[in-house]
């Protein structure tokens, strides 16, 4: 075991964090929905129409390039709608719950690949370069597991898993199998998860010291032509249990915590279903004041509406922060008053220990795009062997051979998710980024 100390980076200490160990259930879900962009990578080929029913663990649609890679309806019921945006993309899947409990079963002594693919749970990995989901063509130089999640108001992965930890070795045996390297797991100092048959590894470190990416590029970087998968602890368990019981769970444990939310707590939940069920009967009012949803995390996760909107893939957290608190301050951004934050020192509540207490921040950026400045403030943020802010001009004027020096196959949008925050360009890093994935997907493949 090694211990990898990052001093890079930076914890965001917000409010609406979860203090209490219980856990509230959500009511049956009327309806859950399947977002294609949460599997990045599948390009969607319907296995099913609206009218059509559909079992629990069921495939909805296949990749229309690897026609192996399913993604599956987490409930029973009826195709409710195929939503479609431009040029006929399809935005979300819903399905009208049926209440039934049965799960689509499935054969724990199969090839471990057919299985996976056939699950749905293939489709819930990701590969590195590219961010995707895994080429099932493509063997595995290794695999990495992250054992926590560092982000703002993250949940307790450990927590997550609950009762499932049961379920950890049988799903490194599985993943073994499938790599011609190791298996990989990345945890804290004081929640080390240790299985026969992987190297386990502790960071210790600010955020994104839980990123997988951060941690592959700290253990064994990835070089050209070479291909890792990675994956959290809770999907590894839920690979496990299917190796073992034969059926894939479709409940989740979603933190939902966030300064509006009046308890921030523990919902266990369907994969996928409304996020109004999540927080009904638990936000704060403020006089009406408009609130935004994130399904995820403020650094990385997706707005969704609050009565129509549906809880996104990986279906962990869903976070309730104000979209505007004081659209009339005085000053704005450029305010001194020692209320404001910062992660520098620029205003004068540093001095009063703000920057130590849990603050209260709202969606609004404050302040406009600019030119980039070299300040190494991206690299501050981010604990890799990469020079980031030359990575990120490469990438905007796309130099392909400066992309691959500068280690565009080690990262994704969400290690520089925290360097967008602290951007003082207000540059958007993640679209950056993913666009600079893509067209090297496109050129070199």
């Amino acid at each position: 075991m090694s211990t990898f100390k990052l001093k890079k980076g930076y914890n965001l200490n917000l409010q609406g964090g979860i203090t209490t160990s219980t856990v509230a259930t959500a009511p049956a879900p009327r309806q859950c929905a399947v977002v294609p962009d949460d599997f990045y990578g599948v390009i969607p080929r319907l296995d099913k129409k609206a009218g059509e029913t559909v079992a629990a663990g069921e495939p909805l649609y296949h990749d229309k390039t690897h026609e192996a890679i399913k993604v599956v309806s987490p409930v029973s019921g009826v195709v409710k709608a195929v939503n479609r945006g431009d040029r006929r993309k399809i935005e979300s899947i819903v399905i009208e719950c049926d209440g039934s409990t049965g799960v689509i079963r499935h054969d724990p002594g199969a090839d471990a690949k057919a299985t996976l693919l056939e699950s749905g749970l293939w489709a819930m990995m990701r590969q590195r370069p590219y961010d995707i989901v895994p080429n099932p063509d493509v063997v595995p130089r290794d695999i990495f597991v992250t054992c926590f999640d560092s982000a703002p108001l993250a949940p307790s992965l450990t927590t997550v898993l609950g009762d499932k930890q049961q379920y950890i070795n049988k799903g490194v045996e599985v993943l073994s199998s499938l790599t011609s390297g190791k298996v990989y797991m990345g945890c804290r100092p004081d929640e080390v998860i240790e299985a026969p048959g992987a190297e386990t590894n502790t960071f210790e470190g600010p955020h994104p010291a839980g990123n997988v990416g951060v941690q592959i590029n700290n253990v064994k970087p990835v070089n050209k032509g070479e291909t890792v998968w990675a994956l959290d602890v809770v999907t590894l368990a839920r690979i496990g249990e299917l190796f073992t019981t034969g059926t894939v769970s479709f409940d989740t444990l979603v933190a939902v915590d966030g300064s509006e939310v009046v308890t921030p707590q523990y919902v266990k939940a369907t994969m996928g279903c409304p996020v109004a069920d999540l927080v009904a009967g638990n936000i704060a009012d403020d006089n009406g004041k408009t609130k935004r949803y994130i399904s995820g995390n403020v650094l990385t996760g997706t707005q969704v509406d609050a009565a129509t909107g549906f809880l996104r893939a990986p279906y962990r957290q869903l976070t309730v922060i104000p979209e505007v608190d004081h659209p009339d301050e005085f000053m704005g951004w450029a305010s001194l008053s020692p209320k404001k934050f910062s992660i520098y020192r620029d205003f004068t509540g540093w001095l009063l220990g703000r920057n130590k207490k849990a603050v209260k921040m709202d969606a609004r950026i404050q302040g406009g795009e600019r030119a980039i400045v070299m300040s190494g403030e991206y690299d501050r943020m981010l604990p890799m062997d990469i020079y980031a802010e030359f990575l990120i001009k490469a990438i905007i004027a796309f130099d392909i051979d400066k992309m691959e020096q500068l280690g565009i196959y080690e990262v994704a949008p969400e290690d520089f998710a925290l360097a967008e925050y602290a951007d003082t360009s207000k540059l958007e890093l993640q679209r950056i980024v993913r666009e600079g994935l893509d067209k090297m997907r496109k050129e070199v493949e």
